[in-house]
């Protein structure tokens, strides 16, 4: 998925998905790297009226994303949260598992 100027989430499946509709209150977060939007009563962020998902600048600062970054996010629907992944937790990520399968040998 591409973060648009707005930094906004517009994948109508997931929404689906997670059975978010217009002006249901989130809690947004940065944690190690990732960003976790939940459903929460008290949350000051609201999915937009066209059903989008907007991240607040700081949180895209937090992240290092701008606009027109491509983001990998996946809907716990469990929990009724959604992670998203920056570009930045992917390469750790697949750093990571390509050291330990290969042992640090990046050749």
């Amino acid at each position: 998925m591409t973060l648009d100027s707005r930094g906004r989430i517009a994948d109508a499946s997931v929404m689906k998905e997670l059975q978010w509709t217009p002006g249901l209150r989130l809690s947004i977060r940065e944690r190690r790297g990732l960003i976790v939007v939940s459903a929460d009563e008290q949350g000051v962020f609201k999915v937009t009226k066209e059903g989008h998902v907007r991240l607040p600048a700081v949180v895209r600062q937090w992240c290092g994303l701008t606009a027109g970054d491509r983001v990998l996010i996946v809907a716990e629907t469990g929990s009724a949260r959604l992670a998203v992944y920056p570009p930045a937790k992917l390469d750790e990520m697949i750093t990571q598992t390509h050291d330990a399968v290969f042992g640090g040998d990046h050749e």
